[in-house]
């Protein structure tokens, strides 16, 4: 599975998560490394760095500064599944490595 110039949208996330709906998920894929930028909603700027397996899961980290001058850090892996229309759900699990350290889950949609 190639993610290169796929757009995604959260459509859920835990209470403890900080990307919301208005944040699109641009990515970029080179061989098996995928990258993004991100910013919007209480995220003022983020990276996100991953390598997809053959069965289009992502193994990532992420990075980004919130609005209250955060720096909050992660590590989340995504199972990706084909809705009818053909496009991509992406199911995450997702843990903060800053902070307190919980764990939570998210959903984004390709766009």
């Amino acid at each position: 599975m190639n993610y290169n110039n796929k757009k995604f949208r959260p459509i859920s996330n835990s209470e403890n998560g900080e990307v919301s709906e208005e944040i699109i998920f641009h990515y970029i894929q080179e061989g098996n490394i995928l990258s993004c930028e991100y910013q919007g909603g209480e995220i003022i700027k983020g990276h996100l760095i991953g390598l997809v397996d053959e069965e289009g899961n992502i193994d990532m980290r992420y990075h980004h500064i919130n609005r209250n001058g955060e720096l909050m850090t992660g590590v989340c892996m995504s199972k990706p599944e084909k809705k009818e229309n053909g496009k991509i759900i992406l199911r995450e699990e997702w843990q903060w490595t800053s902070g307190d350290c919980s764990k939570g889950n998210s959903i984004l949609e390709e766009i």
